[in-house]
């Protein structure tokens, strides 16, 4: 349901990593199962959500 223009990803929980993964200390190393999760939800492809987040994010936060 989030347009595909403001999906960011992130690791802010430190104590909270995904599936496969619960029960152990989450770091940016395991952003590929949110991408690979959230290219389920949307019928994409991992590598077009991982360019798609990058897109936003340097809109977002103006990096060039």
């Amino acid at each position: 349901m989030v347009p595909d223009d403001k999906i960011l990803i992130e690791t802010d929980c430190p104590y909270l990593a995904p599936d496969p993964l619960r029960g152990t200390r989450n770091d940016s190393s395991n952003l590929k199962y949110v991408v690979k999760k959230i290219a389920d939800f949307k019928g994409m492809e991992p590598e077009q959500v991982a360019k798609l987040t990058y897109k936003n994010a340097s809109e977002i936060f103006h990096i060039k």
